[in-house]
C-alpha cells in the first residue's frame, strides 16, 4: 500500500517521468503473476481447466493452439510485431465475420451491445448480467482473443474483482476496466465524471488480485476517461499509476490530437498501449495502423464500424421492402452465402458422423430380445442386411411342437406364424419378419405400442385357412408415438 500512497502525491508533471527499471513488459510479467497467485502446479491447473473449445474449427490465423488458453493467445499476439486491428463486435454473428475477415482479436463493444441488446444508448443502463450473458455467446462463437469491454466494473472495487472473474469463466481474453463514475457512459460524449485517483487505483489492484486468486492471466486493459473530465495531465498520471499497479495494456479514451497520443505512448514505455478509432466524429484523430504503430500504439480498437453499417443497411434494406422492392444483390449476400457463413455446410459435414441407420434402429431386436433364450446367428436379419429378401423367416425347427413338453397358456400358438411389419413415419422399412406366435409376449415388453391390445385373444378367434396358410389376416394397424407404424399379421 505505500507505493500507492507515495504515487498520490506525486506533483502530476513527474508522471511524463520513465517508469521505473521494476516495471517489465507483458510478455515478462505472466509467469510472475502465476507465480503470486499460488503454486506453478495449481495455476497452470486452473489454466487448463478453463480452456474454452470453440465450435468453430481453428483454421483462423488468429486461432490459439490447441489448448491454449484465451489469455495466452492474445498475449501470443501482442509479443508479435506490429499494431493489431481489432473492431468491436456486438454478438456472435459479427464476431464470426471479424474471424472470417481475418483479424486476429476482437473486442466487444458497449456501446454496440447497449444498442443492439437494448435498443438504448450508452449511458450506464446495461448491467454486468446482460454483458457477460452477450460476451459468452460471442467467444463462443470464435476461436479468436476477444477483450470484453466490462465498463466501470459494476460498482466498488468488491464487484471488480466479481466482474474479472465472471469475465475469464466467460472465456474472455482481456478485460477492459474504466474509471468513470456510475452511471457511464461513452468517453466522447458530454459530462464525463471519474472517481477518484485512490479509487481508480483500488479498482485496478482489484482486478489483478482476483486474475491472481482465479489462477488465469487475464489482460487487463486499464482504461482512464480524465481527459475529458478532468485534463491531459491528470490521464498521463492515471495510466502511470495504472502501470505500477499491475494494467497489461494502458487506454485513455478521447485523446484529442496526435501531441496527445505521442505524450500517452511515451508513459511507462515497457507496457502495451490500445488506441480508440471512434468512426464517425469522435475527439481522436483516425490515423492508419501504419501512423498508430509510429505513435507507439500495440492495438486498434474500432468500436462502430459493425453496429453503424449495419444500423444503415438495415434502413436501406427496410426502405426498398417498404417500396415493393428487396434489397438490391449488391447489398444482400445470396442464401448460399449466408448459410455458409453460419456454418450450415459444416453442420451437415458433422451431422454424417451420427445418422442411424435403419440396421441401427431400435427395433432391430434379437431373438434373445424376445424369447431371453440365446441368440441363434443368421435367424434374425434387417432388410438393410438382404433388401432382396425383406420377409425374414425366424422359424427354425426349435423343438417339437407335438411334444409333450408344455409351454403355458400360448402352447398352442406356437403352431401358428404372424408377420411383424413396422415402417418409419419416413416411409422407410425397418423390419419385416415373421415369427411365432408364442413371442407375443416378448414383443409386448419391447415394443411398448403393443402393449394394451388382446393380440392374443385376436389370434385366438382368428380363422385358419388350411388351403392358404398366408392368408395375411391384418391383427393390428396402429401408430405409435414415434410416428412409425406397426402392422401385425397372421403369415
Amino acid at each position: 500500500m505505500a507505493c500507492y500512497a507515495a504515487l498520490l502525491h506525486q506533483p502530476l508533471a513527474s508522471s511524463l517521468s520513465p517508469c521505473s527499471s521494476s516495471r517489465r513488459a507483458g510478455a515478462a510479467r505472466a509467469p510472475l503473476r502465476l507465480q503470486r497467485a499460488g503454486t506453478p502446479s495449481l495455476a497452470s491447473a486452473r489454466a487448463v481447466a478453463r480452456v474454452r473449445i470453440s465450435p468453430r474449427c481453428g483454421a483462423s490465423a488468429g486461432a490459439g493452439a490447441p489448448g491454449e488458453p484465451p489469455a495466452a493467445a492474445l498475449r501470443r499476439l501482442l509479443d508479435t510485431p506490429g499494431a493489431h486491428q481489432a473492431p468491436a463486435c456486438y454478438d456472435a454473428l459479427s464476431a464470426r465475420l471479424v474471424e472470417r475477415a481475418g483479424f486476429r482479436a476482437c473486442f466487444t463493444s458497449g456501446f454496440s451491445i447497449s444498442a443492439a441488446r437494448l435498443g438504448l444508448p450508452d449511458v450506464g443502463l446495461i448491467s454486468y448480467g446482460e454483458m457477460i450473458d452477450q460476451g459468452r455467446l460471442i467467444t463462443e462463437a470464435v476461436s479468436i482473443p476477444v477483450i470484453g469491454d466490462a465498463d466501470n466494473g459494476y460498482g466498488n472495487s468488491m464487484n471488480v474483482k466479481r466482474t474479472v472473474k465472471g469475465y475469464i469463466n466467460a472465456g474472455f481474453a482481456g478485460i477492459i476496466l474504466e474509471d468513470q463514475v456510475s452511471p457511464k457512459a461513452c468517453g466522447h460524449t458530454q459530462g464525463r465524471k471519474v472517481v477518484s485517483r485512490e479509487e481508480a487505483i483500488m479498482h485496478i489492484k482489484a482486478a489483478v488480485d482476483a486474475r491472481n486468486e482465479s489462477g488465469s492471466d487475464i489482460v487487463i486493459v486499464a482504461r482512464t476517461d480524465s481527459r475529458q473530465a478532468l485534463s491531459l495531465d491528470e490521464a498521463l498520471w492515471r495510466v502511470r499509476a495504472f502501470a505500477d499497479a499491475g494494467a497489461d495494456v494502458l487506454f485513455i479514451d478521447a485523446l484529442a490530437s496526435r501531441e496527445e497520443m505521442k505524450a500517452f505512448c511515451a508513459i511507462a514505455p515497457g507496457v502495451t498501449k490500445m488506441a480508440n478509432m471512434l468512426e464517425g466524429g469522435g475527439k481522436t484523430p483516425i490515423l492508419s495502423p501504419v501512423e498508430l504503430e509510429e505513435i507507439g500504439y500495440k492495438i486498434i480498437a474500432y468500436p462502430l464500424s459493425l453496429i453503424g453499417v449495419s444500423m444503415r443497411a438495415m434502413e436501406d434494406a427496410l426502405i426498398a421492402i417498404k417500396g415493393g422492392r428487396i434489397p438490391p444483390p449488391s447489398s444482400l449476400p445470396s442464401f448460399e452465402e449466408i448459410k455458409d457463413t453460419l456454418g450450415f455446410n459444416h453442420y451437415y459435414d458433422e451431422e454424417k458422423r451420427y445418422v442411424v441407420t435403419p440396421a441401427q434402429s431400435s427395433y432391430q431386436t434379437s431373438y434373445h430380445d424376445y424369447t431371453g433364450e440365446p441368440s441363434i446367428p443368421g435367424d434374425f436379419r434387417s432388410t438393410t442386411e438382404k433388401p432382396q429378401e425383406p420377409v425374414i423367416d425366424i422359424l427354425p425347427q426349435l423343438y417339437d411342437i407335438g411334444s409333450s413338453g408344455s409351454r403355458g397358456p400360448s402352447t398352442g400358438m406356437w403352431s401358428r406364424t404372424l408377420r411383424l411389419k413396422i415402417t418409419g413415419r419416413d416411409g422407410v422399412l425397418k423390419i419385416d419378419a415373421k415369427i411365432p406366435a408364442g413371442f407375443l409376449e416378448g414383443m409386448t415388453r419391447i415394443i411398448p405400442g403393443l402393449a394394451g391390445a388382446n393380440i392374443m385373444e385376436r389370434l385366438r378367434n382368428a380363422p385358419i385357412d388350411a388351403d392358404n396358410p398366408q392368408n395375411g389376416q391384418i391383427l393390428l394397424d396402429f401408430e405409435d408415438a414415434m410416428g412409425d407404424r406397426i402392422q401385425v399379421f397372421i403369415a
